[in-house]
């Protein structure tokens, strides 16, 4: 079937800015085209829980009024934006894709308050993987979201709701939440741009814990300059360089870390070799690489049963079946662990900066393989089973571990379905990643889909 395409697709927040502005356009029309694109494709797709039209029509008035009037508060002023059901926002429900939660949020989470002061018009809530536990997008109390490439397939989690609305045009921009690549692999899987900042980058008050020393507030959008303007309006002036020079990038092998589909790994690698020519490889020391894993299982799982150690005893029937049975596992954790995993982290978040001796940017893919089928468990990957959960995971986790921040952007398709390109760099050089992700771009165009 045909991907859906809704009003928004191929529409940047640079071109919706210039339209608001000369007249074009209103942020009431963006709001309206906005609706009736959920009210179209949703039924299909599942990305929103919670559709605000009067809150969104009132904020959009409340936007052209400033406009109008000469107050202008910057490139988001205006424009629809999607939120995770993760994220609290003021008046609207926040169920976290459970069934434990059915109240509403009394107050805006940090980065919804300050998408609000840069005039930005929440639509929604948009679905989540329940209590974000999961890579797959399609354990959730909604329903699964679905990918707008193939609907039987999954968006990817656990930001899966977030990835599909902007892959689909619902809208332009959607905040999603990264704690071992919950941003990155849906923008992968679903074909757009998804950005995990630094950690603590983006402050995290308001937005329901996963594992605190991993959850990262991410953007997805169509294009990564789009995440690149949301970032700017989500940390303080003059929090992002720009020393105009281009970086120095390498391919890091990914076999190095997990088994990887032949074909994916060759189109990401052409996609950016496109725009920077050929790159040196690099590879990952396998023992470094199942540290880190190691390191993310024993930290997120610890911290996860800690969140949830009263729900697993009082109410276990309220939780998804495949989840209960992940937060049982996280608590069967050894303190042990947990205590050598954060003594562990330092000397990682060193080893693996030593990667970049001579090198800014790292590429690779963001996810091994294309999107699996909706409740698939396992697959053959290069020639080997695995688990699906371990490999959307794979190369996403270590950023998460180290604190670095990382860049999904579509790098073409492997079997008509999309890839994503994953450019990631030391804290403090998030600036190399756009440009890098732009060079390809202007030198050859976005790879074609199909």
């Amino acid at each position: 079937m045909p991907t859906p395409s809704g009003p928004f697709t191929g529409r940047t927040i640079d071109g919706l800015a210039r339209d608001l502005r000369e007249g074009r356009t209103t942020s009431t029309a963006l709001v309206q085209l906005a609706l009736d694109a959920i009210a179209e494709l949703d039924p299909l797709l599942n990305a929103f829980v919670t559709v605000d039209a009067a809150g969104a029509r009132a904020a959009a008035r409340r936007a052209d009024d400033e406009l109008a009037g000469g107050a202008d508060r910057g490139p988001l002023h205006g424009v629809p934006v999607g939120v995770k059901d993760l994220i609290m926002v003021a008046g609207l429900p926040a169920s976290m894709g459970s069934r434990h939660f059915a109240g509403v949020a009394v107050a805006d989470a940090a980065c919804v308050a300050r998408l609000r002061q840069a005039g930005a018009v929440v639509i929604g809530k948009t679905n989540t993987h329940e209590f974000a536990y999961g890579p797959t997008g399609d354990r959730s109390a909604a329903g699964p979201s679905r990918n707008p490439w193939e609907p039987a397939r999954m968006s990817g989690g656990s930001s899966g709701g977030s990835a599909v609305a902007v892959a689909a045009g619902m809208v332009p921009l959607a905040l999603g939440t990264d704690t071992g690549g919950s941003v990155r692999i849906p923008a992968a899987l679903c074909g757009v741009a998804g950005f995990k900042p630094a950690y603590g980058a983006i402050p995290v008050d308001g937005v329901f814990p996963l594992a605190q020393t991993f959850d990262t507030v991410g953007l997805l959008a169509g294009h990564e300059r789009d995440c690149l303007i949301a970032y700017r309006s989500l940390v303080p002036a003059g929090a992002l360089k720009d020393d105009g020079r281009p970086g120095r990038v390498a391919w890091l092998d990914p076999t190095g870390v997990f088994a990887c589909d032949p074909q994916v790994a060759r189109t990401v690698r052409r996609a950016v070799e496109a725009g920077t020519g050929p790159l040196e490889e690099l590879a990952f020391p396998a023992h470094e690489a199942d540290e880190l894993r190691e390191t993310f299982t024993a930290i997120q799982s610890s911290e996860t049963a800690a969140v949830h150690a009263d729900r697993l005893a009082e109410a276990p029937e309220l939780f998804d079946p495949e989840v209960l049975e992940r937060v049982r596992g996280a608590a069967e954790m050894p303190g042990w662990r947990y205590v050598r995993a954060m003594r562990a982290r330092p000397r990682l978040a060193e080893s693996v900066g030593a990667l970049f001796g001579r090198h800014d940017v790292l590429a690779l893919p963001t996810v091994p393989l294309t999107a699996p089928f909706l409740g698939q468990r396992a697959t053959e990957l290069d020639g080997g089973p695995v688990a699906v959960r371990a490999a959307l995971l794979a190369l996403t986790s270590m950023w998460n571990v180290v604190g670095f921040p990382a860049l999904s952007v579509p790098a073409g398709t492997v079997r008509g379905l999309p890839v994503g390109l994953q450019l990631v760099c030391r804290p403090g050089w998030e600036h190399l990643l756009f440009e890098t992700a732009a060079l390809g771009r202007a030198r050859h165009g976005t790879p074609p889909a199909g």
